[in-house]
C-alpha cells in the first residue's frame, strides 16, 4: 500500500514539531538562501481562498541572493513580508509562483513544508485514497484520471492510469525539474507497473523551457497499445496518442450516452477510438456511425469492435472531416436520434476566442441540423477559455438560431468524478459537455 509506505518516510523530528515551531518562518529558518516572493498589497486574499497561481502583475518585488531559479522553492508572503506559503517559482512564466502549500497547512502539518518530495508523496497518497473512495479502479474500469492537476494540488502534472501503465503529462517546469521523483511516486502505486512521459512541448515553452519528443522517444520500451476496460466495455490504448492516448475524463458521459441509445440510430462525431459509439452499442443502438479525420483513431476504432466482440453491420467508422460528412449528409436528408459532438480544443488562448466561437457555433449548427427532430444532442467543449468566459451556452443559443432549431439544455456536466476541479480555482475547469433536446 504506497499510504503505508510514504508513512514511513516522513521523519519523526518533523512530526513532533510544536504548533509554533511548525510556521513557515520557523521551518524556513533552517533552509538558507531560500528567497521570498513578496505581493503587491491587496493580491493575497485570492492565495489564501486556494488560487494556486501568482501572477507575475501580483509580485511586488524578490527578496534573496542569488535570485531564485526556475523550479525553485521559494516562500510567497503578503505586503508586510507575513508568510502566506509556499511554492514552485519560475523566472519565465506568467504564473511566477504555483503555491503548493499554505501557511495554516504548514501549521497542521509540517512534515512536508518546503520539501517537494514529501509534498508530492502526500498529495498522491490522499489522491489514492479518493479514488479508492469512488471505487476506481475496479473490475470494470481500470482506465481513470489520478492526478488531475489544480484538482490534486499539483498545478501542471496529469496522471492517467490505464491498467497497468501510468501516463504521466507535464505542462509546468517544476514537473519536469522533479520528473524523477514523480515518477519513483508513480511506479509505487498500486497495480502500476510501466510509466510512460508526455511533456507539453508547445506549454513548456511559455515556462521557459525547450523540450523535444525525442525525450518521450528515449523512454524504455512500453506495449504499442494497452488494453483497458471501462464501464464494461474494452479498449485499446495508444500511450503516444491525442492528450493521453484516452479521454478518461468523459467515462460518466459515455455511461449516459449508453444509457440513451437503445433501438436508436446513434451518430459520433470526432469520435477518436470510438468511446462514445462503442458504448452507445453495447447500451443497445440500432445503428451507430463515428467519424473523425484521423485515420489512425479510425483504425484503432475499428480494432476496438473486434475487441468487444461486435456486430459489425450495427456499427461503421468514416475517416472523413465532419463538417464535410454533416453537409453531404443533410444533402441526403439523413438524421440521427442520437448525435455526439466532441471537437478538440478549438480556443487554447483567449486570444483566440472569438474565431473559436465561430467555429463551434458552425459546427452545432450543422450538428443540430442533422439531429431528428425531438432527438439529443451531446455537444462538448474542452476549451478553458470557452467554460472559463462562459460562453459555450450562449454560442450554442447562436447556433441554433443558425439552424433554424429549438434547443433545450437537459443536463450540462463536466469531466467524471475522478477528475477534480478545485471551486477556488475555475481557471482549472475546462470540460463542458451539454445534453440537449433539439426540435
Amino acid at each position: 500500500m504506497l499510504r503505508t509506505q510514504l508513512s514511513a518516510c516522513l521523519p519523526k523530528s518533523l512530526s513532533a514539531l510544536s504548533p509554533t515551531a511548525s510556521t513557515l518562518e520557523d521551518v524556513a529558518s533552517n533552509h538558507r538562501g531560500l528567497a521570498r516572493v513578496i505581493l503587491k498589497k491587496g493580491k493575497a486574499q485570492i492565495l489564501k481562498d486556494g488560487n494556486p497561481m501568482v501572477y507575475s502583475g501580483a509580485v511586488d518585488r524578490i527578496k534573496g541572493r542569488p535570485a531564485p531559479k526556475t523550479g525553485d522553492v521559494v516562500l510567497v508572503s503578503d505586503g508586510s513580508e507575513k508568510p502566506i506559503g509556499w511554492g514552485l517559482y519560475n523566472s519565465v512564466s506568467m504564473f511566477c509562483v504555483r503555491l503548493m502549500q499554505l501557511e495554516e497547512e504548514a501549521r497542521r502539518d509540517p512534515s512536508c513544508t518546503l520539501n517537494m518530495e514529501k509534498l508530492l508523496e502526500k498529495r498522491f497518497s490522499a489522491a489514492i485514497d479518493l479514488r479508492r473512495s469512488l471505487g476506481l479502479p475496479s473490475s470494470d474500469t481500470n482506465a481513470y484520471r489520478l492526478i488531475n492537476s489544480e484538482g490534486d494540488r499539483l498545478s501542471g502534472l496529469i496522471v492517467d492510469v490505464f491498467g497497468e501503465v501510468a501516463v504521466i503529462a507535464s505542462s509546468a517546469a517544476w514537473v519536469e525539474k522533479y520528473r524523477p521523483q514523480i515518477e519513483s511516486v508513480v511506479s509505487k502505486v498500486a497495480g502500476v507497473r510501466h510509466t510512460w512521459w508526455r511533456s507539453s512541448v508547445d506549454i513548456l515553452k511559455e515556462e521557459g523551457l525547450e523540450v523535444s519528443h525525442e525525450k518521450e522517444q528515449g523512454q524504455p520500451p512500453l506495449a504499442q497499445k494497452v488494453k483497458v476496460v471501462e464501464n464494461g466495455v474494452y479498449y485499446l490504448v495508444s500511450p503516444e496518442g491525442q492528450k493521453t492516448g484516452f479521454y478518461a475524463d468523459q467515462r460518466e458521459n459515455r455511461r449516459l450516452i449508453s444509457s440513451l441509445s437503445k433501438g436508436k440510430r446513434v451518430l459520433d462525431l470526432c469520435c477518436y477510438t470510438g468511446g462514445f459509439s462503442l458504448g452507445a452499442l453495447v447500451g443497445g443502438a440500432h445503428h451507430v456511425t463515428g467519424v473523425d479525420s484521423s485515420m489512425s483513431a479510425i483504425e484503432l476504432a475499428n480494432e476496438n469492435i473486434h475487441l468487444n466482440n461486435l456486430d459489425h453491420e450495427r456499427i461503421s467508422f468514416v475517416k472523413e472531416d465532419v463538417t464535410e460528412f454533416m453537409k453531404r449528409a443533410l444533402s441526403r436528408k439523413e438524421e440521427w436520434d442520437v448525435v455526439i459532438l466532441d471537437p478538440p480544443k478549438l480556443a487554447p488562448r483567449k486570444k483566440v476566442l472569438h474565431s473559436a466561437c465561430g467555429m463551434y457555433r458552425n459546427l452545432n449548427s450543422l450538428a443540430m441540423q442533422v439531429t431528428r427532430r425531438g432527438g439529443l444532442l451531446m455537444t462538448c467543449s474542452c476549451s478553458g477559455a470557452m467554460t472559463q468566459n462562459r460562453l459555450f451556452l450562449p454560442t450554442l443559443q447562436g447556433a441554433a438560431s443558425m439552424s433554424g432549431r429549438r434547443i433545450a439544455v437537459l443536463r450540462q456536466a463536466g469531466a467524471g468524478c475522478d477528475h477534480l476541479i478545485d471551486p477556488s480555482y475555475p481557471k482549472g475547469e475546462y470540460l463542458t459537455n451539454i445534453l440537449l433536446r433539439v426540435s
